[in-house]
């Protein structure tokens, strides 16, 4: 029997005498893609900081790759995680070059500082920076970059280091229409990559949900609505539970969309 990528079991986080999650349990098997989907507020990015170790839960089990959390030295689990984030991009020196901040991803530090790096990290940084569209910004600061630059750079960072688990956290957030459509595509050709680790994508939006995605779990008020396979989870009632509105869900292809139910 294969051993789950994630799991967390009945899984409750408190902070300030508030519950931010609230009982959820979720498994997160090997060659899956997740969708994590929810309104402001419902959840999701603590659900990311638990399955990037970065947090650890008030009650209940969390397992990541084989190991459980309070058990096992993080430090050594964390480089087998990839994490873009936006709290991730928020310690990352303004001054620093692209390319450092994908090959830095390798001692799971921001800002290159000692550290030596052979030529095949730095051609391996190079060619994922080419992979996401942005190859040619190795030489720029990151702080001059654009939204969506940072988001594509902080993508090639968290392969870097050949992950086994891929953690997302709203990659789509704060881009135009052209920007987002872009990124959607390629996730949905890293989705459809057997050499792809176990990936999750956070998301406020149904229609950022890459095509080849497998799985969505539906968080709200720091609880899990529905989990389980996206064609049979992501539906109308579900989703309507969800975001607290009358919703209609669509498939269109391989990409889903969501409208409010016309009311008379």
């Amino acid at each position: 029997m294969s051993v789950a990528a994630a799991s967390l079991n009945d899984v409750t986080v408190t902070r300030s005498g508030k519950e931010i999650l609230s009982g959820v349990s979720l498994e997160i098997g090997e060659g899956e893609r997740w969708a994590v989907l929810g309104p402001n507020g419902a959840g999701k990015s603590t659900l990311m900081r638990l399955l990037s170790t970065r947090l650890h839960p008030t009650r209940g089990t969390v397992g990541i790759l084989g190991e459980r959390l309070g058990r096992v030295d993080i430090f050594e689990l964390r480089p087998l995680i990839g994490l873009a984030s936006q709290e991730l991009a928020d310690t990352i020196p303004p001054e620093e070059l692209v390319e450092n901040v994908v090959v830095t991803a390798g001692y799971s530090v921001v800002g290159r500082w000692r550290e030596e790096y052979d030529d095949v990290d730095l051609e391996r940084a190079r060619t994922l920076l080419a992979a996401f569209g942005v190859g040619e910004l190795g030489q720029r600061h990151f702080g001059t970059l654009s939204t969506g630059e940072r988001k594509r750079v902080l993508a090639a960072r968290a392969l870097m280091t050949d992950p086994e688990l891929l953690l997302l956290d709203e990659p789509a957030a704060g881009l135009d229409l052209g920007g987002r459509e872009s990124l959607v595509r390629t996730l949905g050709r890293l989705a459809k990559d057997p050499a792809t680790p176990v990936t999750v994508l956070v998301t406020h939006h149904v229609e950022e949900i890459p095509p080849g995605y497998t799985h969505v779990a539906l968080v709200r008020k720091g609880k899990l609505v529905a989990a389980g396979p996206i064609a049979e989870t992501l539906t109308s009632q579900n989703l309507t539970a969800t975001f607290g509105l009358p919703l209609i869900a669509e498939q269109r292809g391989e990409r889903f969309t969501a409208r409010s139910l016309a009311l008379n």
